[in-house]
């Protein structure tokens, strides 16, 4: 007779036990920190629209560009085809880019370092031949470039005076 009595409080409480348990799975809300699943829908519906949201704001502050429901931005500014005839020069503020594209171009600079070419990691000095599609930045006012021959074709970005 014990074992029959153990036997059934077993069974007893195991019924108990799951009752309980289907309560609090019932009661706790899908989604909520309490029940972290993740599902497709949450993922495709909100999480991908948000962070496509955060993605378009960072690419309009980055091109001055307006987002539909986001601010314009001007930190940055577009580069800006640039035509030299020879002997023109472009002279640069701090943080100015340009890139020679088309003839031929020197490096104008009182002192060293003159540019900072940005795809060798390299430094040009003044009078030093700039080369074609290799990124340049003056990061000292007065530095510049000065066409050499023909006319020259330069992307620039930043602030920039051509005399």
């Amino acid at each position: 007779m014990k074992k029959d009595r153990w036997l059934l409080r077993s069974v007893v409480l195991l019924a108990l036990s799951a009752a309980m348990m289907t309560g609090v799975s019932l009661a706790a809300e899908a989604g909520s920190s309490q029940d972290p699943l993740v599902t497709l829908s949450y993922l495709n519906d909100t999480f991908f629209n948000s962070i496509m949201q955060r993605v378009d704001q960072k690419i309009a502050q980055q091109t001055g560009q307006a987002v539909p429901g986001g601010t314009a931005s001007s930190s940055a500014a577009s580069f800006a085809v640039v035509t030299l005839n020879e002997g023109q020069t472009l002279t640069g503020g701090v943080g100015c880019e340009v890139m020679l594209r088309v003839g031929s171009a020197v490096c104008v600079a009182p002192s060293d370092p003159g540019l900072i070419d940005e795809t060798t990691a390299a430094t040009l000095a003044n009078g030093g031949a700039l080369v074609q599609n290799h990124l340049y930045m003056m990061t000292i006012d007065g530095r510049g470039v000065r066409a050499t021959g023909g006319v020259t074709k330069v992307l620039a970005r930043g602030s920039y005076t051509v005399a």
